[in-house]
């Protein structure tokens, strides 16, 4: 049986109906919403620090800088930089110059000069006393801790505590011991300018030895030549006791209290050293900054907590990275920094949820620059969007690059 033809009006509406399905199948798919290419980050626990960093040196906890008591003419220092020298031994010989013959007034001088060194000794030995019972407390206290500790009446943290103060101690009698040496040197200095002051030009020169045990960190002149009363002739101290000096921002030093921990990273040994502030020093100076603006620092004192051996290749004046740990948690709930956006008075993130942004108001506590501490808002292991532009809103469709 024949079929019959297709009236050529049909055959143009079909044409005409497939045309428009076409056309309008183009519109969608051109103006439909498509999906905007972001970042993600994860919600997870981890440590989390707030630190603050600068840039410090080291420097010799008891340095001593011998001087010229008379003005003489220096014999050539046999010295090097670096020679251990015991307490007592010679540094230097000055060949006194003829004196003029003091007067009265001048002798009551030096002898008041005497005298006050006579009482600084002293002074210094009841420093020193005071500092040997402080630290003779805290060893037996350290002691009573570890002993409680181990019958699990104390924690850790006590512990700690009791350790770091006999630390403490024993280099504030450290301290003290170097304090009392330099003090009967000087008091030997006042007595040997009032010897040559009137001397009528003895031949006998004049020694200058070492108050302590240490090294020779500095040499003012190594050849010989002619000095005068109080010129520094020669620095020496013990290298193996160090500690840090680090200049912050005055804004930054009132965050910080001593005892507070702290960590030197990139100091060119392996691993990190850690530490504890010692002294905030109350007076702050200005500085200009590279890029030319003032601004008012503070020093910051830090002793080693690190077995000596760890930092033993340190020198006097070496370059380390302090981290001043402000706040630490061993487990903490963080999101990326770079997520947080304000939304009115409240922060909020960008979830990716199946696809899609949604807009999620959370609760924050401590920040440092890469991460934030999360106290609500947020579970570990959401997907966040980092650094949300004016084009993602709620609600709207999201794929990772």
């Amino acid at each position: 049986m024949a079929s019959l033809p297709i009236p050529a009006q049909a055959r143009r509406r079909v044409a005409l109906g497939g045309l428009v399905l076409l056309l309008a199948g183009g519109l969608y798919l051109g103006f439909r919403p498509r999906a905007i290419e972001v970042d993600f980050g994860t919600v997870q626990r981890a440590p989390l620090r707030v630190v603050i960093e600068q840039e410090g040196r080291t420097r010799v906890v008891d340095r001593y800088v011998v001087a010229a008591p008379v003005n003489g003419y220096a014999r050539r220092i046999a010295l090097d930089v670096g020679d251990a020298v015991a307490r007592g031994a010679t540094l230097v010989e000055l060949e006194p110059v003829r004196a003029e013959v003091i007067d009265e007034r001048r002798r009551a001088e030096a002898e008041a000069r005497i005298a006050a060194a006579r009482s600084n000794v002293g002074a210094a030995e009841q420093r020193a006393g005071a500092a040997a019972s402080t630290a003779s407390l805290a060893g037996k206290e350290l002691e009573r801790m570890r002993t409680l500790r181990l019958a699990g009446h104390v924690s850790q943290a006590v512990e700690d505590r009791a350790a770091s103060d006999a630390t403490r101690s024993a280099a504030d009698l450290q301290s003290a011991s170097f304090a009392v040496a330099t003090a009967r040197h000087e008091l030997e200095i006042a007595r040997t300018a009032l010897k040559y002051a009137a001397s009528s030009g003895s031949a006998e020169p004049v020694v200058l030895r070492a108050p302590v045990d240490g090294r020779v960190l500095k040499i003012a002149r190594k050849s010989e030549g002619t000095v005068t009363a109080g010129q520094p002739v020669i620095e020496i101290g013990d290298p193996r006791a160090l500690e840090v000096e680090v200049d912050v921002l005055s804004a930054d030093a009132v965050r910080l209290h001593p005892g507070m921990r702290v960590v030197f990273e990139r100091w060119g040994g392996a691993g990190e050293l850690t530490g504890r502030v010692r002294r905030i020093e109350p007076v702050a100076f200005t500085k200009v900054s590279a890029l030319g603006v003032e601004e008012q620092r503070v020093w910051v004192i830090v002793g080693f907590d690190s077995v000596p051996l760890q930092w033993q290749r340190l020198g006097d004046g070496y370059r380390v990275e302090a981290s001043f740990i402000v706040w630490e948690a061993a487990d903490a709930l963080q999101v990326p920094a770079s997520a947080l956006f304000r939304d009115g008075e409240r922060w909020a993130v960008f979830v990716a949820d199946s696809g899609r942004a949604v807009r999620r108001l959370i609760d924050i506590g401590q920040r440092n620059g890469l991460q934030a501490q999360v106290l609500d808002g947020l579970r570990a292991g959401e997907q966040v969007i980092v650094h949300p532009d004016d084009r993602v809103h709620d609600g709207g469709k999201v794929a990772g690059r």
